[in-house]
């Protein structure tokens, strides 16, 4: 992965671990052990899904630039359809508190977004390559005058 990209998913993951820590503690406090697993599982499903997506989709802005677009809008949507299916699984479970765990899933997935939204904004991606033959080049006359 490139540097870029390591930043931002740094960006992205350590306020998300941060949020976790704080949801895992409050759900300690109100629901008891149970409360505290269920965030824990809650912020690690959600870092692996983003985390992989980022991963996934960075990789494709660099090999498949033309399906980027399309590439994001079915990531997440995969990454929702996934949230979903392991929430209905684990919906009856009694090894973590389902409330506590949809809760943690809710409040990581809104603080990676935010962040990695942030990190987006904040780096100075170059949208056009520039031609590194071309350094220190005077630029060709086209015959337009200025």
């Amino acid at each position: 992965m490139p540097s870029n990209d390591v930043r931002i998913l740094a960006q992205a993951a350590v306020p998300t671990a941060a949020v976790g820590a704080i949801a895992t503690v409050v759900s300690g406090v109100v629901a008891g052990g149970k409360g505290a697993i269920g965030a824990v599982v809650a912020t690690l499903l959600v870092s692996a899904l983003m985390g992989l997506g980022l991963f996934v989709l960075q990789r494709t802005a660099k090999s498949l630039p033309h399906l980027f677009q399309m590439m994001g809008l079915m990531l997440y949507a995969a990454q929702l359809l996934l949230v979903i299916m392991f929430i209905a699984v684990f919906k009856d479970t009694t090894a973590f508190n389902p409330r506590a765990f949809a809760i943690g899933i809710v409040v990581c997935t809104l603080t990676w977004t935010a962040a990695q939204t942030r990190a987006h904004m904040k780096a100075k991606t170059l949208y056009v390559e520039p031609d590194a033959s071309s350094k220190g080049d005077k630029p060709e006359k086209t015959g337009h005058s200025s």
